[in-house]
């Protein structure tokens, strides 16, 4: 499914740990590292591709996560035509994405990279939140750092310095609100 303007539809995942580390897949069979991500199908909501994706890529199920944020519009990239299939050619231009912020409230080890029949990875690995951009696809860094950027303000109301158990109290009582 291709809009009018020649972007797929697709969400993109920002899974982070207890420490704000984030998820970091090696794609199977390549050197190249990447978050999770996906089409979306016809008839499906963005949230609903993005739990379908994170069972296929992560082997993760919603209990193992908690949604945090996601972006408030699509982020776009072009892909380069080397990277296009030939079928798509001429009215392909790139993907258009969601992108959600996921904290794993499972384990490490609820972690599956071969729940599906094609495994997207082949290994993962936690890394600091602002992963170095270069480990990123040169066509998809822009977008990365755009998602990356607008989603760390959910990430930033957990890491605030607690100096007293006040603080804590009204930091609580914030989050029950928010």
């Amino acid at each position: 499914m291709i809009d009018r303007d020649g972007y797929r539809p697709n969400v993109g995942i920002i899974l982070c740990n207890g420490k704000n580390e984030v998820f970091w897949g090696k794609r199977v069979r390549e050197h190249s590292w990447q978050f999770p991500q996906g089409g979306i199908k016809p008839g499906e909501t963005p949230e609903l591709a993005m739990y379908r994706e994170l069972r296929e890529e992560v082997g993760l199920i919603p209990e193992h996560v908690r949604i945090l944020g996601r972006t408030r519009d699509w982020l776009r990239y072009d892909v380069p035509d080397q990277w296009i299939k030939r079928d798509w050619r001429g009215n392909y231009r790139g993907q258009k994405q969601i992108w959600f912020l996921l904290r794993l409230v499972g384990r490490d080890c609820d972690v599956c990279l071969r729940a599906c029949e094609k495994p997207e990875f082949d290994a993962w690995r936690w890394s600091d939140y602002w992963i170095p951009m270069e480990s990123v696809i040169d066509f998809k860094r822009d977008v990365y750092q755009k998602a990356l950027s607008e989603l760390a303000r959910y990430l930033r109301r957990r890491t605030e310095c607690r100096p007293s158990a006040q603080s804590h109290e009204n930091e609580m009582g914030q989050f029950s609100r928010g």
